[in-house]
């Protein structure tokens, strides 16, 4: 067993370093150490020691066609009734002979015969060029090919390669990457599902030189505020030609970020439920010295141009917008509040634990930047003198209103009551054992629980000792699990997502903001729900009215879990938690083992992410029975 272990975090490292090279090893370890310190470097191998299946064997079992699929695969094509024709955008530029090669061949691979390559070459300087493209274009009548007689850069060799488009969509391949040989079949499949479909996207890995997969990233369903984080569709990405026509193709001056512009601008065009995600590696991102598949500071200027790119996207929705890198090409976004700002109603139920309240209140009050604002304290029946003095001074120094409502401990009944008597457009949900890390805490989160299109807004929250306590809520098919729990407080998870806005199917109650209009609409939270999972229950109602949840990792404050309420240690209470588990899988059972924010091939477990094994993900040909 030993043995096998072994064997098992071998192969695990050894995809962890497909790919890149020795310098860039030790670059990115400094790296990793410089942010998170020796505790990320020990998680860093944690992970590669637990996190299941190696990639290369994942791929080996769930993602290696056989001639048996590739029979199926056939004969399901002859069954589609809608056949739209798919044209192939690749812009080229001086690759080596064998990588262009190679793209090309995957193209032509395709099982889906309803395709075209558009090729333009933007004047390369290899002669090896045009020897390969001459000759792929006399093999194959689906291949077309211009030749620039000047660099323009990709933006314009795009657009004369959209300019030569015939098909009903156009997909984006780079010069030296590869197409999974099923790609264009299942977007042909989600097509056939929904004609109504403008935009597609997958999941990617990324590709050495010897044709080593690696790098996996498996994507959430269309997430708007991680796009506007971190180029989420990327590769593969698949538009509806007419609108990327309409929106004028591809902008000059976003090279390097051309793509992630002009998907911008694509969606603005297109409402959400025309988006698609594919749930399967489709798409191989070739990995060489200075290639953004290994690092985007390879090529600054992309970051440059995606910076203002996202700029310009706020800018399209009226939104005053600050763009802050936080690494490899990825951003979060600060929004500006109105003047005046709306008032904030922060709710705090407390039981007893006055140093613990104490702290929260001088939190709110002292260390907090957020001016407009009323504390209501909802006591929960305390009996300790000091608590009880202290809540009395509160009263009078009008820090804080005091409302005292016994009875036995319920989350929901107490933060209900609240709500009724708030006078704040906003309202905020506060532990008493939370604490700010950081001033602008409350500002970040108003400023975009404002988004008429937003629901609850959730925060980071660390442990004492800085390690992360809540990072979102995924659901993980039972209940719900906390992401990258107990990660560095800098990490960056899975994707960069522990550093990322997204959205989410539910946030923490533990600090959550929401504006009291989106609050009566769900009717507030369910009273069944008294201690456990109240707040995801209410986040997923929030969701299923049409609102977006978004977790914001720049409102960092501290969290002593449970602090106050004790630990799920007596029998009565686990009878009541598994009761709420009960109560939360009979509600929303199918949603907890799908979580759209979330990816069926990775595995249900938010703390070591790994890979499903199997995926919970179909394949469409075993499923055909014609």
């Amino acid at each position: 067993m030993a043995k096998n272990l072994g064997s098992s975090f071998l192969a695990r490292l050894i995809d962890f370093s497909r790919g890149r090279s020795l310098p860039e090893l030790l670059g990115k370890g400094y790296r990793l150490l410089r942010r998170e310190g020796y505790r990320g470097l020990v998680l860093l191998l944690s992970d590669i020691g637990h996190a299941g299946i190696s990639y290369s064997r994942w791929v080996q079992k769930h993602d290696t066609l056989t001639a048996a699929d590739r029979t199926a695969i056939r004969r399901h094509l002859e069954s589609f009734e809608y056949t739209p024709l798919i044209s192939i955008l690749m812009p080229v530029y001086d690759p080596p002979a064998e990588f262009l090669e190679k793209a090309i061949a995957s193209v032509r691979r395709q099982h889906y015969p309803f395709w075209e390559l558009c090729i333009v070459d933007d004047s390369s300087t290899l002669q090896h060029v045009r020897t390969v493209l001459e000759a792929v274009k006399r093999q194959d009548e689906r291949i077309r090919v211009v030749f620039r007689t000047t660099n323009g850069h990709i933006s314009a060799a795009s657009n004369d390669a959209l300019a030569m488009a015939r098909g009903d969509f156009v997909a984006l391949l780079d010069h030296d990457d590869e197409l999974a040989e099923h790609a264009l079949y299942h977007v042909a499949v989600a097509l056939n599902q929904n004609r109504a479909l403008d935009l597609l996207y997958s999941d990617e890995d990324k590709i050495d030189a010897k044709g080593h997969r690696f790098g996996h990233y498996f994507k959430s369903d269309w997430n708007p505020d991680l796009f506007l984080a971190q180029n989420l569709i990327s590769h593969l990405g698949v538009y509806r030609r007419r609108i990327a026509l309409e929106i004028g193709g591809f902008r000059e001056g976003f090279e390097g970020s051309q793509d992630w512009d002009f998907a911008l601008r694509f969606i603005d065009a297109i409402p959400a439920t025309h988006i698609h995600h594919l749930p399967h590696i489709l798409y191989h991102w070739r990995t060489s010295s200075g290639s953004t598949a290994v690092s985007i500071d390879a090529k600054q200027y992309a970051a440059s141009a995606g910076q203002l790119a996202l700029q310009e996207a706020w800018q399209r929705q009226g939104k005053c917008a600050v763009i802050e890198p936080v690494a490899a090409g990825h951003f979060l976004t600060r929004l500006s509040l109105p003047k005046p700002p709306p008032k904030v109603t922060i709710i705090v139920c407390t039981r007893d634990r006055v140093g613990l309240l104490r702290q929260c209140i001088e939190g709110i009050t002292t260390q907090t930047d957020y001016l407009n604002t009323e504390i209501m304290v909802i006591d929960n029946g305390s009996i300790d003198a000091v608590t009880l003095d202290y809540l009395e001074l509160l009263r009078q120094d009008g820090h804080a209103s005091v409302i005292t409502l016994p009875g036995p401990f319920n989350f929901a009944v107490l933060n209900n009551y609240a709500v009724r008597q708030a006078q704040g457009e906003i309202i905020c949900l506060l532990n008493n054992d939370v604490f700010p890390k950081r001033s602008d805490w409350l500002r970040e989160m108003v400023s975009q629980a404002l988004r008429p299109e937003i629901g609850a807004v959730g925060a980071k929250l660390f442990y004492p000792d800085g390690t992360i306590q809540h990072a979102g809520i995924f659901l993980d098919g039972v209940a719900a699990g906390h992401l990258h729990l107990g990660y560095p407080s800098k990490a960056a998870g899975y994707g960069n997502r522990a550093r990322l806005p997204q959205n989410l199917s539910a946030v923490t109650a533990a600090c959550l903001v929401i504006r009291k209009e989106v609050w009566n609409a769900v009717g507030g939270m369910d009273e069944y729900f008294a201690i456990a999972f109240n707040g995801v229950d209410f986040c997923l109602r929030v969701m299923q009215r049409g609102y977006r949840n978004l977790w914001l990792p720049q409102a960092e404050l501290y969290h002593y879990e449970s602090a106050s309420r004790g630990k799920e240690d007596t029998p009565e209470k686990r009878q009541r938690f598994a009761g709420e588990i009960t109560l939360l899988q009979q509600r929303w059972g199918n949603l907890l083992a799908n979580d759209p924010a979330w990816n069926p091939n990775l595995a249900l477990n938010g703390e070591r992410i790994g890979l499903a094994s199997p995926p919970r993900v179909t394949k469409p040909w075993l499923n055909f029975d014609g």
